[in-house]
């Protein structure tokens, strides 16, 4: 996914390896590990923070249950200057 990214007011020509960018303001990661890992985690962070964006998921296929131990969120600073609804 070919997604301009500004780092220290330069832009920056990478191809981003994220899973999906939506809206921008979600990345979701998605995985299918026997084990999480610490990497995994600041892998998302860094992507959002490349590209602002204000939340993250980090989705883990190979579980028992998606919804209680397959996915975890992550926010950071933007997302408090997200508009409420």
């Amino acid at each position: 996914m070919r997604i301009p990214v500004e780092y220290r007011n330069k832009i920056l020509d990478i191809d981003f390896r994220c899973d999906f960018y939506i809206e921008r303001c979600l990345v979701i990661e998605l995985k299918a590990v026997q084990e999480m890992s610490n990497v995994f985690e600041a892998q998302l962070l860094t992507y959002m923070k490349l590209l602002k964006a204000p939340k993250g998921i980090l989705m883990n296929f190979n579980c028992s249950n998606i919804f209680n131990e397959g996915q975890k969120t992550f926010v950071n600073e933007y997302f408090s200057a997200l508009p409420e609804f």
